[in-house]
């Protein structure tokens, strides 16, 4: 009896100090800058039909990156709009730049 009480008071004490010295994770935002100050095209497959336009600023956020037959880095992004998350589509990954806030 007297072995498991050390034990469960072990646990707790270390359990608590590592729970504190852990550092926060940070959270990658990833907003459009399209360097030409136009909206983002927004496209239905990499390199595909325009299905709408994004404007500089906005956050969105990166599911999956893919490469056209020409190299190019294309992006399949999310984000909020009205409140509420959807999925959007593609757009050229150089126009979208990432930081930890």
């Amino acid at each position: 009896m007297r072995m498991w009480s050390y034990l469960v008071v072990s646990v707790i004490v270390f359990g608590g100090v590592n729970a504190v010295i852990s550092p926060a994770k940070a959270e990658e935002v990833c907003k459009v800058t399209d360097p030409t100050g136009t909206p983002l095209n927004l496209r239905d497959v990499p390199n595909g039909r325009i299905i709408n336009q994004l404007k500089n600023g906005k956050e969105v956020y990166i599911l999956e990156i893919t490469y056209d037959n020409k190299r190019r880095p294309w992006a399949k992004i999310s984000g909020y709009h009205n409140g509420k998350y959807k999925l959007w589509g593609w757009v050229f990954r150089e126009f979208i730049s990432c930081y930890n806030r």
